[in-house]
């Protein structure tokens, strides 16, 4: 798209005669919207269901949905994930043993129905790129040690600053286990890119200058999709190749990136990328993860821990004393896969393939959008809100980028004052969003998120920061 969103919404309101920042306009964008079913396949929280204090709310209150803008931190559950699960539980109750082969979700098997679903989600050209198993971050240690093998010369591991603890302390453990970085010290193994100095955000180019500065000194970039407290999205394909021209090994961790943005790991060159489930992708609290391996390590991949899953299926019973490797990513299988997870993950994926991802972005545009113009609208300093409408002496910075392609459903809130105050204000009116270090991190998801929702939440923030009058 060329335009913005929010020139793209303005264009719409006009052409039916309303203003953005209205009720009519956000009922009007809900009741056209073509992904609207979709709410009805999650089960949606209600107010009097959350853990926080309902004091003085009436009976309807209580009965309302809550505004959820928490799908960056743990999505909703399907529900069809009710079903599967008593689908799996019933299987184990009546077959036992045989419980392990038959049905779709049979628990020898029962990663394989998703995984064709998943490879659309993450941009695989084959389904044996992809694989589900583990957590993101156990996957994330299986990869790095068939992929991080250091040198006398090429040792260094590039992440950037800010990155999830997961990838910090994963990164720092494995240059521990290896004499060969070890010797040259963690300051001058471990790689850190930043922000310049007074920006939230890392530029593309600082990213690419850090890859270049290393040279052959650098062994592997792990970079997260999306930087989990800015929301920033990096340009995955330019970092990747970046990587590449230089020698090193490129791997991705994708936990705020899947399901929420736009993936070409086959296209881009990826060497390896792992992520979680129960973000974007609402697969439970724990879900089973993802990792994909790229094509070309097909019949090659590089050396790594195996286990009795591992092995190719038509084989695997033959209880041989060698491996005989399954093909592409199923190889770093270690044990069978958790039918409990599985099914979970399987119960979201089916809603991904029915609503495609191409549609969930086209929202997602619009409706993040939404957000970031009532937020500007309501909350920019008041020498440059020409609309007046910052009535309330707080002023909220968006230190997510503006750029479409640089971010996703999340925009990271950087308040002016209060920031624990705000938070627990709107929580107490059943608003549910992620506080973490200086700011508040707010996800409007197109599956389940409305156009209402969005309005809701800015109108509740609006009043309920307003200065009181003397």
């Amino acid at each position: 798209m060329s335009s913005s969103p929010g020139e793209q919404l303005e264009k719409i309101a006009k052409a039916n005669g309303l203003q953005v920042n209205s009720l009519e306009f956000a009922k009007y964008m809900d009741a056209v919207d073509p992904l609207k079913e979709f709410r009805k396949k999650f089960d949606y929280p209600k107010r009097k269901t959350l853990p926080i204090d309902t004091k003085g709310l009436g009976t309807d209150e209580l009965e309302e949905e809550c505004i959820y803008m928490a799908g960056n931190s743990l999505g909703i559950r399907p529900k069809k994930a009710e079903h599967y699960m008593n689908l799996v539980m019933d299987q184990w109750k009546d077959q036992a043993l045989y419980s392990h082969f038959t049905g779709i979700l049979g628990a020898a098997s029962c990663d394989k129905p998703g995984k064709p679903f998943m490879a659309d989600v993450v941009g695989a050209a084959y389904e044996h790129e992809i694989t589900l198993m583990n957590s993101l971050t156990v996957n994330l240690h299986l990869m790095m040690q068939a992929f991080y093998r250091p040198t006398e010369t090429r040792y260094k591991i590039l992440i950037e600053d800010h990155a999830f603890p997961s990838d910090r302390y994963a990164m720092r453990s494995c240059i521990e286990l290896q004499p060969a970085a070890m010797k040259h010290g963690m300051e001058n193994a471990l790689v850190i890119v930043s922000p310049r100095l007074g920006e939230h955000t890392i530029r593309t180019e600082d990213v690419i200058a850090k890859i270049e500065e290393a040279g052959d000194s650098l062994a592997t970039v792990m970079m997260p999709g999306i930087n989990y407290l800015t929301g920033q999205v990096f340009d995955m394909n330019a970092i990747t190749a970046a990587g590449h021209k230089v020698g090193a090994m490129v791997g991705w961790d994708l936990a705020h990136a899947v399901g929420n943005v736009s993936l070409h790991l086959h296209d881009w060159d990826v060497d390896f990328a792992v992520w979680c489930t129960y973000k974007y992708l609402n697969s439970g609290a724990g879900g089973v993860g993802g990792a994909f391996l790229h094509h070309r390590y097909v019949n090659c991949p590089p050396p790594h821990l195996t286990g009795w899953w591992g092995n190719n299926d038509s084989t695997r019973f033959d209880m041989a004393d060698k491996i005989d490797l399954a093909e592409g990513c199923d190889s770093f299988r270690l044990a069978n896969p958790p039918p409990w997870t599985a099914c979970l993950n399987y119960a979201s994926l089916e809603i991904f393939h029915e609503a495609r991802m191409d549609r969930i972005l086209e929202k997602q545009f619009l409706l993040t959008g939404f957000l970031e113009y009532l937020i500007k609208k309501y909350f920019s300093k008041t020498d440059s809100n020409t609309s007046g409408e910052n009535k309330s002496g707080l002023t909220v910075e968006i230190i997510t980028p503006s750029h479409t392609k640089e971010r996703g459903s999340q925009l990271s809130l950087l308040f002016s004052r209060g920031l624990k105050e705000v938070h627990e204000k709107v929580e107490k009116m059943g608003v549910v969003c992620d506080m973490r270090s200086h700011i508040i991190r707010v996800a409007p998801t197109p599956l389940y998120n409305s156009f209402l929702d969005v309005w809701r939440f800015v109108e509740i923030m609006d009043k309920l920061t307003q200065t009181k009058k003397e």
